[in-house]
């Protein structure tokens, strides 16, 4: 086949224009659609090979064509068939479908990475939209070949400070890099933060939170020196600065510093670990998340304490699932002082093993535990080893279970008596 003479560079948005109206256009449109179709299989191909978990979410998404491979594949294949079109025809529509898939590739880039790493936050839609936007933006003047003007009248507006000259294109230029970087180093934190939480459960979940925790934190602030770094901002000048938080820290921040330390301390002593039953301050709950500065308890009735993580450091915390899940219960039972002893244990006895949450090991213990003055006092005393069911429940199922077992053999439950004497 011949080659066709070099066509000359179209740079105008009208030469692109002209372009379009060609035949070799719909050799364009073919190569696109193919590109596509083969993008889809590959990415198709490799999600069967791989499969799907939370940490390959970013690149595949919940389908083959909403993640960030489909469209970087699709980008590969546009600019190999653009170099090789150019040998033949006069490319103009790929010239214009690059930019495009480019804007596409960083709108999914990041979105995908600030819905991982912050899935619960609100601000993520509006954020997410801001980039979009912006992408879109730079795309049309790419294409429209707007983008160097545009570029070359933000470049005449500056102004010093000190002996630095900063202009608008400098600091969007900055603003651009520092936003890619923390993007980036969000990206890696995400990935290492599943990987690491992957099949995690109780105490290893603790450990491993914390580990997540600390490697985000560092990429952050490796991110952030890179990111001010680009932007141009002496790091040198921040020693200032460093130290006035210093004596900020040491004097009115230092119970917020004292929380994060007690934190980080108790994710890595495991004292405490998400899913303990525990009761801090007269308030009783599981522990469902355990965060840097704060620590959430979660209560059977449904409400939440936060509680700060230097009061689980400096207080005493009762931690009814640490080394041993069993809990003890007990309820007391008044019977009159005629009854048969031998025959109230062995009810009392009954009507706790009645019970299926009652641990047969350690068994049930009947107990004379005092001679009060209505009658005699018997302590039913049991073992459990699911106190996040919930305890008042059980207990009552017993006291039910008792009432009916004395009332059926006719053992007297007595009432108050008190003996008045008049002069």
């Amino acid at each position: 086949m011949q080659k066709v003479p070099a066509p000359e560079p179209i740079d105008d948005f009208a030469g692109w224009l002209t372009a379009l109206s060609q035949i070799s256009v719909l050799t364009e449109l073919a190569a696109l659609a193919g590109c596509a179709l083969l993008a889809w299989a590959l990415v198709r191909g490799l999600r069967r090979a791989l499969g799907q978990d939370d940490a390959r979410s970013i690149w595949f998404g919940r389908r083959n064509v909403d993640g960030v491979l489909f469209p970087l594949v699709l980008l590969c294949l546009a600019f190999l068939a653009r170099d090789v079109l150019n040998r033949f025809v006069s490319v103009a529509l790929l010239k214009v479908a690059i930019p495009v898939l480019v804007s596409l590739l960083v709108i999914r880039v990041g979105v995908k990475v600030l819905q991982a790493a912050f899935p619960q936050s609100k601000w993520v839609r509006p954020l997410e939209q801001t980039i979009s936007w912006l992408a879109w933006l730079i795309m049309v003047l790419w294409v429209s070949g707007l983008l160097p003007v545009v570029l070359n009248e933000l470049d005449q507006i500056g102004w010093k400070v000190g002996n630095s000259h900063l202009t608008l294109r400098n600091m969007l230029e900055g603003a651009v890099t520092a936003g890619a970087v923390l993007i980036f180093t969000l990206w890696l934190s995400a990935g290492i933060e599943a990987r690491v939480l992957r099949n995690a459960t109780g105490g290893e979940l603790s450990l491993r939170k914390a580990i997540s925790n600390a490697a985000r934190a560092i990429l952050m602030f490796v991110g952030l020196i890179v990111a001010l770094s680009s932007v141009g901002i002496d790091l040198t000048a921040l020693s200032v600065l460093g130290g006035a938080v210093g004596v900020g820290i040491g004097l009115g921040l230092q119970k917020l510093a004292a929380n994060y330390v007690s934190g980080f301390v108790i994710l890595a002593e495991r004292s405490m670990r998400i899913g303990d039953n525990v009761r801090v301050d007269g308030f009783e709950g599981i522990i469902t998340q355990i965060n840097a500065r704060y620590t959430v308890i979660r209560s059977l009735t449904g409400r939440e304490s936060i509680v700060p993580n230097e009061m689980l450091i400096i207080n005493r915390v009762e931690n009814l699932s640490l080394a041993d899940s069993r809990v003890y219960q007990s309820t007391v039972v008044s019977v009159g002082y005629a009854s048969d002893v031998t025959q109230v244990q062995g009810l009392l006895l009954q009507a706790a093993l009645d019970q299926p949450r009652v641990l047969r090991e350690p068994a049930p213990v009947i107990q004379l535990s005092n001679f009060g003055a209505d009658g005699l006092e018997f302590t039913v005393g049991f073992w459990i080893n699911d106190p996040e069911v919930g305890q008042g429940g059980l207990k009552s199922d017993i006291n039910l279970a008792i009432l009916a077992a004395l009332r059926a053999h006719q053992i007297d439950i007595p009432y108050p008596q008190r003996v008045v004497h008049q002069l």
